[in-house]
Order: structure tokens, then C-alpha cells, then sequence
């Protein structure tokens, strides 16, 4: 077997790649769980208000979801857009400000 340390030609020498000990957040992968988590939860609360009309939140929905009307399938289809969408904004402004940071030392 041959030793991985000989530099002469014909073998080639790895050098493991730097590890870093900083946590990091994958913004993608963020940004879909934030994404789908946010849409679950608007399902479920539309479905929810569906229930227990008289414990709606829809009202709520009307003033965070622009555009959202009570209750038909294209606002629906926005409310779900839009909450998915809100996820994504949450994920990209936090994401690379987390990473930016947590690379910095500050004591």
C-alpha cells in the first residue's frame, strides 16, 4: 500500500479542507422550513376558523395577508402564497445576519 505522505510524482497528497467550528445557517434550507411551516399553519388556522366560527381569527388574517378576503379559494391560494412568502423574507434578512455574526468575534 502506498503512504499517502510521499510527495513523489505519481502520488497525489489530500489535504483535509478546513472545518469550521462557527455555526452556520443553510438559508435555503431555512427558507423552505420557514416557508412550508408558515403555509401548515395558515392551513390550520383556516381550517380552524372553518371549526370554530365563533373563535375565528380570520380578522387577523385580513390585516398581516394583503389582498386576503374571507373565505374563497383564490384568497385562500394567496393567504397560502403570502404566508410561505413571509417565511422566505424571515429566512433571508435572518439567515445571512445570523451567519454574518456568528463568523465575528465580539470578546
Amino acid at each position: 500500500m502506498a503512504d499517502s505522505r510521499n510527495s513523489s510524482p505519481g502520488y497525489a497528497i489530500r489535504v483535509a479542507p478546513q472545518v469550521s467550528n462557527t455555526p452556520r445557517i443553510p438559508v435555503i434550507a431555512f427558507g423552505m422550513s420557514l416557508g412550508l411551516f408558515l403555509a401548515i399553519t395558515f392551513v390550520l388556522c383556516v381550517g380552524f376558523d372553518l371549526i370554530f366560527p365563533g373563535m375565528a381569527m380570520y380578522q387577523t388574517w385580513l390585516k398581516l395577508l394583503p389582498g386576503f378576503t374571507w373565505l374563497s379559494i383564490p384568497s385562500f391560494l394567496l393567504g397560502l402564497v403570502e404566508a410561505f412568502a413571509y417565511g422566505w423574507y424571515v429566512a433571508l434578512i435572518f439567515g445571512p445576519l445570523f451567519n454574518y455574526f456568528a463568523a465575528r468575534r465580539f470578546c
